[in-house]
């Protein structure tokens, strides 16, 4: 008889124990992690499982019910302190991927430049342009606000989406309006400056980078922590490379937002058990496909909805890997800041790691 999602996992998620998954398969890696048996990863759970673990781990009301920050609460100014000590060489690092200007496979809708000019041509005493971007989209790094995913009609903490959302239809797809009138970007607006935590998947495996579909599982961070010697904790921000970049230099671009390496929906209660603030990877977090009937991408809607958790989508991580890899220093101070956009469901943005 299968053993379900509810028998197996529903005790842990209630008393808030870590899940536990298969994260690693080689006799060498665990070896060098740890000599014990790896343990058989949960199964993927059907919807009904996941509305279930939505109620189980909740942050709706922890905060009070005028909240919209969500995990953000999580970062003190004891926090932010924490972060600022960790500088020791001074040397900063991006995490956004650089624009890409061209259509690609992992790329319908490139960013755009266009160039101020009067009577057909520039202007001799300045340079002037406009630039825009669908930037929910898998090579623009950005930060989702709380309004960005709704479940049920309302978004993180019960606010309803029909009275706190509004927009008129100006062309097909779009509208203008006030927007997000609860949980926009705009609560973010003095920005996120807490402690950084890279987690480098490949390099602990011993791999260029992970194959798309590759699950990661709550083993797999737990491991990262005896690896990298670093404990991921309250208010700390998490960054996961899976090599998504490394392997597009190598092999091209592809629909990344239909197959990437990323999160299993497992991990969940273990980030509410760690009180993360934010999580990152250099995809769209979620494991894709996710497998799961109803819900295409489980992570986002967790994280944003159900524990209020921001997110930053398409970090590049490359250059902070080899940086952590040097220093032999995967936690740093993280500062990021978002547009304050009035009603927006997110931002760009330029995560810095500073060592």
């Amino acid at each position: 008889m299968r053993v379900t999602w509810r028998r197996a996992m529903a005790g842990a998620v209630l008393a808030g124990v870590a899940l536990t998954g298969a994260g690693w398969a080689s006799r060498a890696v665990v070896a060098r992690v740890d000599a014990q048996a790896v343990p058989a990863p949960p199964p993927n759970p059907s919807r009904a499982e996941v509305v279930q673990m939505m109620k189980a781990i909740s942050n709706w009301g922890r905060w009070g019910a005028s909240d919209e920050i969500g995990t953000f609460n999580l970062i003190t100014p004891a926090k932010r302190k924490e972060a600022a000590a960790l500088v020791r060489e001074g040397l900063s690092v991006s995490m956004a991927h650089t624009l890409d200007k061209e259509v690609l496979a992992d790329n319908p809708t490139p960013f755009k430049v266009e160039f101020l000019m009067r009577e057909g041509k520039l202007s001799t005493s300045a340079v002037m342009d406009v630039i825009s971007s669908m930037y929910h989209a898998t090579t623009t790094t950005h930060m989702d606000s709380l309004c960005h995913y709704i479940f049920e009609g309302k978004t993180y903490n019960g606010w309803d989406i029909e009275k706190y959302h509004q927009a008129a239809p100006t062309r097909e797809g779009f509208g203008e309006g006030p927007g997000c009138m609860k949980n926009s970007i705009l609560g973010f607006k003095d920005g996120l400056v807490t402690r950084g935590v890279l987690v480098d998947i490949p390099l602990m495996r011993g791999v260029k980078y992970l194959e798309p579909g590759t699950p990661i599982y709550a083993s797999d961070l737990e491991a990262w922590e005896k690896y990298s010697g670093v404990t991921i904790g309250s208010g700390d921000a998490l960054f996961l490379r899976t090599g998504r970049f490394a392997r597009r230099a190598e092999k091209g671009p592809w629909p990344a937002a239909r197959e990437a390496a990323g999160f299993h929906v497992s991990v969940m209660p273990w980030f509410k058990k760690r009180d993360v603030a934010l999580i990152s990877s250099d995809a769209v977090q979620d494991v894709q496909p996710s497998n799961i009937e109803g819900f295409p991408r489980p992570i986002h809607m967790l994280s944003i909805n159900t524990l209020g958790m921001p997110m930053i989508d398409v970090a590049d991580l490359e250059e902070v890997a080899k940086v952590a890899a040097r220093l032999k220093r995967w936690a740093f101070m993280l500062t990021v800041a978002a547009l304050p956009a009035p009603g927006g469901s997110g931002s760009p943005v330029n995560p810095i790691a500073t060592f």
